[in-house]
């Protein structure tokens, strides 16, 4: 079975398990078990961090258990808490793992640039509040996608094998006060997006210039690019698998605009 996942993840240690408990994973097995009446172990792609947020996470579980879509959806939904929802289920072919299974990975940022803060959009969003330069942070994000070693945006605690990672999309979306930055990848490293926003940003800010980003590719160090930006505005919009199982997939913006009530029609 797998479940599509949206979560407001300001409250939570991120999605994998912890002694704490208080995580999206643990959250989630919680209600299985009680929904299912036996322990059910969960598996996922695309690991938030701690105050990362989610539109589309899909995960997936072994189970003998006959219940219809809705069924799934309603039962789970009345056991998670309110930041967590089950938006569908769908029954997947054994061969199924939401994992390895994953071709793509894409995240948004959302940013509200402005010079006041705003209290209801607290911990959902990112802020800037000095003027944000458009055609510099595009010029910049050009020059980021492809395959590269992006050692200079992994954090220090990065596990993966290697830093090789191919980016396939980076988008910056500008609409009034919001920018949206739309990122797709293969896979990305320990806060790869964070580190490259703060980066972004510092172009945006014309702290550095668009090119500064090529020196950083080249230099390997992550010591060099810009601090890490704020967990806030990063959500992970969905992950992308293989036609033949047929799993519901919005864009990111028709996701941002369902969960975030922004209107998204002038980007």
């Amino acid at each position: 079975m797998a479940l599509g996942l949206c979560y407001d993840g300001s409250a939570w240690h991120g999605w994998q398990t912890q002694p704490s408990g208080r995580t999206v994973q643990d959250q989630l097995e919680k209600a299985l078990a009680q929904f299912l009446a036996v322990p059910t172990a969960t598996i996922c792609a695309g690991r938030t961090d701690t105050g990362v947020h989610a539109l589309n996470q899909v995960v997936h579980l072994d189970t003998q258990a006959q219940r219809s879509a809705e069924s799934w959806v309603r039962g789970l939904n009345a056991l998670l808490p309110a930041s967590i929802s089950v938006q569908w289920a769908q029954a997947v072919s054994a061969d199924f793992n939401a994992r390895f299974s994953a071709q793509n990975r894409r995240y948004i940022y959302v940013v509200r640039n402005t010079r006041v803060r705003s209290p209801l959009v607290h911990q959902r969003v990112g802020w800037v509040f000095r003027p944000l330069c458009l055609p510099s942070m595009q010029a910049a994000a050009q020059l980021l996608i492809g395959t590269h070693d992006f050692s200079a945006f992994r954090s220090a605690e990065c596990q993966a094998a290697s830093p090789i990672r191919t980016l396939t999309q980076l988008t910056i979306h500008h609409s009034n006060e919001w920018f949206v930055f739309e990122f797709e990848a293969n896979a990305f490293l320990h806060h790869m997006i964070r580190n490259l926003m703060g980066t972004l940003i510092f172009v945006g800010l014309k702290r550095q210039p668009a090119s500064w980003v090529t020196e950083l590719l080249s230099a390997q160090d992550r010591s060099k690019a810009a601090p890490t930006f704020a967990a806030d505005g990063l959500y992970l919009a969905g992950v992308d698998y293989p036609a033949e199982f047929d799993l519901p997939r919005l864009s990111s913006l028709e996701l941002a605009q369902a969960h975030l009530g922004i209107n998204w029609k002038s980007f």
